[in-house]
């Protein structure tokens, strides 16, 4: 299993938004709306690279009112 933080700026105002589409999305262990740069991390996981980056592009960046992702691969050392 391979997971990842995707880091998630969006649109101004719609964080909250942005946030409650994306949390029962497949492949997302769990979402929050932060502050900082950033607007909303999500925890995500796939069975391999390509299904992780799947998820990713499916069920984060495709939605609306997100502007910009930075996908951050978790390594268990």
């Amino acid at each position: 299993m391979v997971q990842a933080y995707v880091l998630v700026e969006v649109d101004p105002g719609r964080a909250g938004e942005v946030n409650a589409a994306i949390a029962g999305a497949p492949g997302v262990l769990s979402c929050a709306v932060v502050t900082g740069p950033y607007d909303v991390v999500v925890h995500v996981s796939g069975d391999d690279v390509d299904s992780l980056s799947r998820a990713v592009e499916s069920f984060v960046r495709s939605v609306d009112g997100v502007t910009r992702t930075i996908t951050c691969p978790i390594f268990h050392l």
